[in-house]
């Protein structure tokens, strides 16, 4: 038997379609439901490595976590790694298979993966008593409804019905949600069932007679009217302005447990991937995480983080023509900490070997670490567990980059302290482990060592939990819901599918 399912699309990019769908996840998953997320194709350089070793969007894993589920391939059986303006890498079922320009994929390459994303969505429904379906982009976009596998040629294939979220914040909602629907063909708009308003601010009822003047324009209802709320955003595809991040630094910034706060930045490079790394450090108490392109900003900060990127050598490249690679030289030699993770890990290092992401050859690091990076053509995709600085950690590894570790002290260690992971010079630390600072134990320690060097009296409060934080942010999603939206109707739409009989609006798509 098929479990029910849904839709979620949005008029533009960043609508909320991925926070609405964690939310109705968690929603559901409070009332007993088996649910399970789904996107067929996600474009983002923010990914997770699965249990069983696959790479997926980093949103999936969090709708997963709003499910109460161990997060599969199946859930994203399509993830786009942009690596310039023009070309990605294509991982399929977790892995990666190739890189292809935009105009490669979306000229036939994208359909022939119709039918890996259609059977990876049926054996979710097959699982799982519902399956929340997050679209990509518009659903309107016309230029692209062809080979379209992520919004409409899901629903249509899949019998989906489908929900628009509109962001009212950003103004236009209304005109948004008329061009959606009027831009597609009949048989698209036979299962657009409806909207939902996302981030509204103030009374209700002003927005009211433009509801009802929608629903005579179109014929369809809107589901809900979720107000605006700070720091709602999961682990989205690309904008610095969401994540976890956002949930802590939109907020009061909570007092340090100590006299003084702790100043990290993080190193704006290029293709920046999984800078939701330091989501785990801006949770803390007294820590303040900010973003910077230029030298001077990098003089008060008591951490420089260099953060993961998809272009290593690009990013490199950046940091000296900014003149950021020097900055970071004279810190280390300062011995002010700095961390690189992954990517920023190799540029710290001695050299780089890379005829496989840039194909530049041989390349010079900052060589403040003794490490040297060759990247091989096979990904290391894994979930890995250790030790360092006397706590336990976790993380997880997705790079092209070996590294050949030849001097300092081992970062992470297994239980019998031969190294893991990374390496570590006075105060700069390196690791290909993501995640790791959402250990509590490790990142307080981590941060105690980083607030001695910097002469700060800052002390890592004793209770944050990272992982409590997170769980409290999906519950919120799942309160938004089941507070302001229409929660019967929804559940209705997902069992049973769009309604019968709803009107076309002209002009539909052109031919």
């Amino acid at each position: 038997m098929t479990g029910g399912g849904l839709l979620v699309a949005g008029t533009t990019s960043d609508a909320g379609k991925s926070v609405v769908t964690a939310g109705i996840c968690r929603w559901l998953v409070r009332q007993g439901v088996k649910v399970a997320p789904f996107k067929a194709q996600n474009m983002s350089l923010n990914s997770f490595v699965t249990r069983e070793g696959a790479e997926i969007g980093r949103a999936q894993a969090m709708q997963a976590q709003a499910c109460r589920v161990e997060p599969t391939a199946l859930m994203n059986p399509v993830l786009l790694k942009p690596g310039g303006e023009r070309s990605s890498q294509v991982v399929l079922l977790g892995e990666p298979v190739g890189e292809l320009s935009a105009r490669g994929y979306h000229g036939g390459r994208q359909q022939q993966l119709l039918g890996t994303v259609l059977d990876s969505l049926a054996q979710l429904r097959a699982t799982y008593d519902v399956v929340i379906c997050e679209g990509a982009g518009s659903p309107a976009e016309i230029n692209l409804r062809r080979t379209d596998i992520v919004n409409m040629g899901i629903a249509r294939n899949a019998s989906l019905p489908v929900l628009v979220v509109g962001d009212i914040d950003r103004g236009g909602v209304f005109a948004s949600f008329f061009g959606t629907v009027a831009l597609l063909s009949r048989e698209d708009q036979e299962l657009v069932a409806g909207f939902l308003v996302n981030k509204f601010r103030g009374d209700v009822s002003l927005l009211e007679p433009g509801l009802d003047m929608l629903h005579g324009l179109t014929g369809r209802h809107t589901y809900g009217v979720l107000p605006f709320r700070h720091g709602l955003g999961i682990d989205e595809e690309d904008g610095l302005a969401v994540s976890l991040r956002g949930a802590v630094r939109e907020s009061a910034v909570a007092a340090p447990v100590g006299e003084d706060v702790l100043r990290v930045a993080v190193c704006a490079v290029p293709l920046m991937s999984n800078f939701t790394d330091v989501d785990a450090l801006a949770a803390e108490p007294g820590v303040v995480v900010r973003f910077v392109d230029r030298p001077e900003e990098l003089a008060d900060a008591d951490l420089v983080v260099v953060p993961g990127t998809r272009g290593t050598v690009r990013a490199l490249q950046w940091l000296r023509e900014r003149g950021l690679a020097d900055a970071l030289k004279r810190r280390t030699a300062e011995g002010r900490p700095v961390l690189g993770i992954c990517g920023g890990f190799q540029i710290l290092g001695e050299h780089i070997e890379d005829d496989v992401e840039s194909r530049a050859g041989r390349v010079d690091g900052l060589g403040v670490l003794p490490v040297r990076v060759r990247f091989a053509r096979e990904k290391t995709l894994e979930r890995a567990v250790g030790e360092a600085l006397g706590e336990s950690v976790e993380g997880y590894e997705i790079h092209h980059g070996v590294a050949d570790v030849r001097g300092g002290t081992a970062f992470i260690s297994d239980d019998s302290g031969h190294s893991l992971d990374g390496c570590r010079v006075g105060q700069t630390w390196g690791t290909h482990w993501h995640g790791s600072l959402e250990s509590d134990g490790f990142r307080r320690a981590f941060l105690r060592e980083v607030a001695a060097a910097a002469g700060r009296r800052f002390v890592p409060a004793p209770d944050t939990s990272f992982a409590a934080l997170r769980e409290e942010q999906l519950d919120r999603l799942g309160d938004l819901i089941e507070q302001h939206a229409d929660t019967d109707a929804l559940w209705r739409l997902i069992e049973s599918g769009a309604p019968q009989g709803l009107p076309f609006v002209p002009p539909g798509a052109p031919a």
